[in-house]
C-alpha cells in the first residue's frame, strides 16, 4: 500500500476530521428536516424492496450490512405502519419474504424529495462533474 498521507503533517487527522464532520452534518440535516419519522436505514430498506422486489430478511441484512436481528427491528416498524408486508417465498414455501406496499411506495416518493433537498443543501455548491467524482471516491472507499 502506498503511503500518500504523512501522519506528521496531520493529513490523516485532517481527513478523519472532514469525514466525521460530513457524517455529523448529514445526520443533523436528516434529523432536523425529517418529518417522515423513519431513519435513513428504513428508507434504504424500502428503496431496496422497491428496486429489487420481494427479498428475504437475510438478503436485506447482507445488503444493508446489518444483522438479521437488526432487520427484525427495522422491519417491525415498517410492518406495523403497513409500508411493507410479509409474504411467502414462492420458490421456498418455508421461507418468508418482505415486499413494499403501495403505502410504502408513496412514503418512498416523499423520502426521495427529502433526500434530494438534503443533497442539494449538502453538495449544491459542487458541479455535476465534481459530484460524479465524489461519488466515485465514496464508492472506492466503501469497496475497500
Amino acid at each position: 500500500m502506498i503511503k500518500v498521507i504523512d501522519r506528521h503533517n496531520n493529513g490523516i487527522t485532517a481527513l478523519f476530521e472532514v469525514a466525521a464532520a460530513i457524517e455529523r452534518k448529514w445526520a443533523n440535516e436528516w434529523n432536523s428536516h425529517n418529518n417522515l419519522g423513519l431513519s435513513k436505514t428504513h428508507i434504504l430498506l424500502l428503496d431496496l424492496l422497491d428496486s429489487k422486489g420481494p427479498l428475504r430478511p437475510s438478503d436485506l441484512a447482507e445488503t444493508l450490512h446489518v444483522t438479521t436481528g437488526g432487520v427484525t427491528v427495522l422491519t417491525s416498524k415498517l410492518l406495523k405502519a403497513e409500508y411493507i408486508k410479509k409474504t411467502q417465498n414462492q420458490s421456498d414455501r418455508r421461507a418468508s419474504q418482505l415486499e413494499i406496499t403501495a403505502e410504502g411506495k408513496q412514503l418512498l416518493e416523499e423520502a426521495y424529495e427529502h433526500i434530494e433537498a438534503l443533497v442539494n443543501r449538502m453538495f449544491g455548491m459542487l458541479t455535476a462533474d465534481e459530484l460524479k467524482t465524489l461519488q466515485v471516491i465514496f464508492m472506492k472507499c466503501l469497496q475497500a
